[in-house]
C-alpha cells in the first residue's frame, strides 16, 4: 500500500488570535473570547491569557480569578466563520482533498500533491507564510502518513509550529505516548484503559485483541490500531462527505424558564432556523426531535415521526410543542434544542391547491426577505415577544458551505 502523506492544520487560539488581529490594542495581551449570554463560558483564551492558567470551557469569574488583567471580548461568530471559510478556500490551492475538521482545523491528503510542489514542508511553509500574510494568523501544522499522526504531530508544537513524523519513527514515538494525547480517546475511554493497566499507546498495541473486543466491542480492534499509529481513514472532502442526516439547533438560555409561553417563544424560533436550512437546502425530514436540559444539567430527548415530511417551520414547531405539552417538566429549563431527522435530499414540490399552496408560498416569501435582510427580519409574532436569540455557538460540525453552514448571530 502506498505511503500517503497526510497534513492536520490547527489555527492557533483561532477565535482571541482573529479578535487581536482585528484591534492591534488587544495584541500582546491576555484576551479572552466569550458568548453574548448571560449564561456565558470561555470559548477561546489567547495564548497570553493560557500563560495565566486561562482555559475554554471556564466561567468567566474562574478566568478572571485567574487571570485579573484579563480582557473579555464578545465573540464575534460571522468574522470567525468568513475567516475560516477563506482559509480553507487557501488550502484548496495545494490538493482538492480537503476535509474540513472544524472551524478552526483541516486535514489535507498531499499525496498526490508532492509531485507539483516538492514537499509537504515546502507546502507548509507556503500555506503559513499566505495565512500570515492575508489574516495575520499563524497556524500549528502536523504531517504524517496518516490523519492520527497528523492530528498528533500538529498538537506537538504550538503556536506557529511545524512536526513531520516519518513511518520510520511511527513505532518509537508510540511507545511511551499516553493514550489520552490521541484524538478519540477520552477520558472516559482512558480510564478505562486505565483498568486493564494500559496507560501508553505501546502497551495498547501489543495488547490481546480478544480482551480489547470483550471490553469495548467492535471498538476494540480500532483501539489497538491506534495504539500501533495504524489509521486507515480517508481524507473527505466535503463534496465527497456522506449526506447529512440531521438538520438541528439548540440555544442555552440566559436565565432559567418554566413560564410554558417562554418555551413556546423560544421552541419556534429554533423550529425557524432549522426550517430554514432545511428550505434553503432542499432537504425535508419526517422525525422531529426535542431536547430539554434542565438547571440542575440532566438532559433528556424526545422524538416524534409523522406520516409526511416537514420543513415548514410551523409544522416543525407544532411536533416539537407536541412533545412538550405531554410533558410534566420537573425543573425549570436551561437549555432547549429541536433537530429534524429521517431525511430526504430531494426537496418539496410546491403544493397544487388550497391552503397548503399559500402557506408554502407565504414561507417562501419570508426566507426571502430574511435572506436579504437577515435572520428573523420577518418572523412569527410570538417570537418578536421575546429577547431574540440565536446560535450562539459555533457547532464541530460548521463547515464553510451546505447544509451544515449554519448562520451564526
Amino acid at each position: 500500500m502506498k505511503t500517503r502523506t497526510i497534513m492536520h492544520i490547527d489555527m492557533n487560539a483561532f477565535f482571541a488570535s482573529v479578535e487581536q488581529q482585528a484591534n492591534p490594542a488587544l495584541r500582546g495581551k491576555p484576551v479572552a473570547v466569550t458568548g453574548s449570554g448571560a449564561r456565558t463560558i470561555i470559548t477561546t483564551a489567547s495564548y497570553e491569557a493560557r500563560a495565566c492558567g486561562v482555559k475554554t470551557g471556564m466561567t468567566v469569574r474562574e478566568a478572571q480569578q485567574r487571570c485579573r488583567e484579563l480582557i473579555l471580548v464578545v465573540g464575534d461568530n460571522r468574522k470567525y466563520t468568513a475567516t475560516s471559510t477563506a482559509i480553507m478556500t487557501l488550502l484548496g490551492d495545494y490538493t482538492p482533498e480537503v476535509e474540513v475538521f472544524s472551524i478552526d482545523e483541516a486535514f489535507l491528503d498531499l499525496t498526490a500533491s508532492l509531485a507539483l510542489f516538492g514537499s509537504a514542508e515546502t507546502i507548509a511553509a507556503r500555506i503559513k507564510t499566505r495565512i500570515r500574510q492575508n489574516h495575520g494568523l499563524t497556524c500549528s501544522i502536523g504531517i504524517a502518513p496518516n490523519k492520527l499522526l497528523a492530528k498528533l504531530a500538529s498538537e506537538m508544537r504550538k503556536p506557529d509550529g511545524l512536526t513531520v513524523i516519518t513511518p520510520g519513527e511511527v513505532t518509537a514515538l508510540m511507545e511511551h505516548l499516553p493514550v489520552s494525547e490521541l484524538c478519540g480517546i477520552g477520558g472516559k475511554t482512558a480510564r478505562q484503559l486505565a483498568l486493564l493497566n494500559i496507560r501508553s499507546c505501546g502497551e495498547l498495541g501489543r495488547f490481546p485483541l480478544a480482551v480489547l473486543r470483550k471490553k469495548f466491542g467492535i471498538v476494540g480492534e480500532r483501539l489497538q490500531q491506534m495504539g500501533r499509529g495504524i489509521d486507515t481513514a480517508p481524507v473527505v472532502a466535503d463534496v465527497d462527505a456522506a449526506a447529512v442526516k440531521s438538520v438541528g439547533h439548540s440555544t442555552t438560555l440566559d436565565r432559567d424558564i418554566s413560564d410554558p409561553q417562554q418555551i413556546h417563544a423560544c421552541l419556534l424560533q429554533l423550529a425557524e432556523m432549522v426550517g430554514r436550512r432545511a428550505r434553503r437546502y432542499g432537504v425535508t425530514g419526517r422525525t422531529v426531535h426535542l431536547t430539554i436540559r434542565y438547571a440542575d444539567f440532566t438532559t433528556f430527548g424526545w422524538q416524534t415521526t409523522g406520516a409526511r415530511q416537514l420543513q415548514r417551520s410551523e409544522e416543525i414547531f407544532a411536533a416539537a410543542r407536541q412533545l412538550l405539552d405531554a410533558l410534566v417538566l420537573t425543573q425549570p429549563v436551561r437549555l432547549l434544542g429541536v433537530r429534524l431527522t429521517g431525511l430526504q435530499h430531494n426537496g418539496m414540490q410546491l403544493p397544487l391547491f388550497g391552503e397548503e399552496r399559500r402557506k408554502a408560498l407565504a414561507t417562501g416569501a419570508m426566507d426571502a426577505v430574511n435572506d436579504r435582510f437577515g435572520e428573523f427580519a420577518v418572523t412569527f409574532g410570538s417570537v418578536l415577544q421575546r429577547e431574540k436569540r440565536g446560535s450562539y455557538v459555533i457547532s464541530p460540525a460548521w463547515r464553510p458551505a451546505g447544509i451544515r453552514n449554519v448562520e451564526v448571530e
